[in-house]
């Protein structure tokens, strides 16, 4: 699969928890979380996937320091917009401080992490669509759009398109199953799950257990 114009690793890196939590960062891990970052790209992982809210933006630090020493044209960093910064001016500002958090030379998707009902749709899209013209950010996205939000989306694009939505999406949630992907799917929109593991619910699953009886595997690798 490709994601502006890169081929994607079947599975990403998310880095939600790591650097701090809600707007709130911790410093005390940050060797550990660079070095199992670094890990992961090591080993064939190539989609980085971060957010200004995340640590209150020390994720994306993080994700800075660990991609370092690798090529990073190799790379897919993925990074959000919080609902609070949907203003023209507030998304140009935010995708720069990311930008610099991260210091890299661009953004490679650059998605609205939630969306937000007080702010104009357009104009979020217009902010973005003028952060590819200036170069920060290479393709424009969403996240945790409904099919009403993604068609209005797609309308009120006038130069790019809206290449990927990331939703939850495990085997103790397929909702999405109903109608977004099979949107996605229709209107060449890549489908980027979050929280595969059901944030760790998974390994529980009594299911998962049996059929990772069969094949020797666990059911954190089943699902």
């Amino acid at each position: 699969m490709k994601i502006c114009e890169k081929e994607v690793s079947q599975i990403g890196f998310g880095t939600w928890k790591l650097g701090g939590g809600f707007w709130s960062p911790d410093y005390s891990r940050d060797k550990e979380s660079v070095e199992v970052i670094e890990y992961a790209i090591s080993r064939g992982i190539n989609l980085i996937d971060t957010a200004e809210m995340y640590g209150g933006g020390h994720a994306e630090e993080l994700v800075g320091e660990a991609i370092k020493r690798f090529n990073r044209d190799d790379l897919i960093i993925v990074t959000k917009v919080w609902p609070n910064h949907l203003m023209y001016e507030d998304v140009i500002k935010s995708a720069k401080n990311s930008l610099r958090r991260l210091n890299s030379k661009y953004i490679d998707l650059y998605l609205i992490h939630w969306p937000n009902s007080s702010v104009p749709l357009e104009e979020t899209i217009r902010a973005m669509e003028k952060l590819i013209d200036d170069g920060i950010v290479r393709c424009i996205g969403v996240s945790n759009f409904d099919v009403n939000l993604l068609q209005q989306a797609i309308h009120l694009t006038k130069k790019y398109e809206i290449v990927a939505n990331e939703i939850e999406y495990n085997v103790n949630n397929k909702s999405a199953e109903k109608d977004v992907i099979p949107f996605c799917e229709k209107n060449n929109i890549k489908v980027i799950a979050y929280s595969p593991l059901a944030r760790g619910s998974v390994k529980d699953n009594e299911i998962l257990e049996e059929i990772g009886k069969k094949y020797g595997k666990t059911p954190v690798q089943v699902a």
